[in-house]
């Protein structure tokens, strides 16, 4: 797998969030970049526009096909 270039950049963050997000990189054993470029990486998704992750629908569709039957009781 080909690594993506890096850039620096410098901001700042309120105290407790960056404690917090510390220690869940030293808790998962993973670099606190790899959780910001994870987090940025998830805003990008959600704020892409109104329509749901191609997971989440994959997930709904699948749920959908399985329970069909019991969708339309409830609904009835």
């Amino acid at each position: 797998m080909a690594t993506r270039p890096r850039e620096k950049f410098a901001t700042q963050v309120n105290s407790e969030v960056l404690a917090a997000i510390r220690d869940l990189a030293r808790s998962e054993g993973r670099q606190l970049q790899a959780l910001v470029d994870e987090a940025l990486a998830d805003l990008i998704e959600k704020r892409k526009g109104s329509r749901p992750r191609d997971h989440v629908m994959a997930v709904y569709q699948s749920s959908h096909e399985r329970y069909a039957p019991l969708y339309k009781k409830l609904a009835e």
